[in-house]
């Protein structure tokens, strides 16, 4: 399935179901009430899955929607990234949160190295910068 998405395929559970498949490869059809009581579906059936996420991205992009794909894309690259560490990068990325520029580089080259998520990691590179030009690191007193 190496079609392109559009506009006309949104939403994708509706338009192409066919398309929206579990992180074990169930479909949409799959799951169902009943399922769930069979134990035949649990909670990675339910998560959103990179490829939900790139599919969405394909959407957006076709409709002009170029900073909401980057967002879906690097959504995408987090599925990989366990809970605690995006919380993590969360924390970080507060402003005020951080001590130096330096922190926020470290971690996006330990994002890059663990995770090959580059589109995060240069997020937060970014991130970096901005956060230095505006004076957004932790006080010290």
């Amino acid at each position: 399935m190496t079609d392109k998405l559009h506009a006309k395929d949104y939403p994708i559970a509706e338009t192409r179901p066919e398309r929206v498949l579990g992180q074990r490869g169930k479909p949409l059809a799959s799951l169902t009430l009943e399922a769930v009581m069979d134990g035949d579906v649990g909670m990675e059936d339910l998560r959103i899955t990179p490829q939900a996420l790139l599919q969405q991205a394909q959407i957006a992009k076709s409709v002009g929607r170029t900073a909401l794909a980057g967002n879906l894309e690097r959504a995408a690259e987090m599925t990989g990234i366990p809970q605690a560490e995006v919380m993590q990068i969360y924390e970080l990325l507060r402003p005020g949160r951080t001590k130096s520029k330096q922190e926020l580089l470290d971690t996006a080259q330990r994002i890059r190295s663990n995770h090959k998520a580059d589109l995060l990691a240069s997020f937060i590179e970014e991130a970096a910068e901005f956060y230095e030009k505006r004076g957004l690191f932790r006080k010290r007193y």
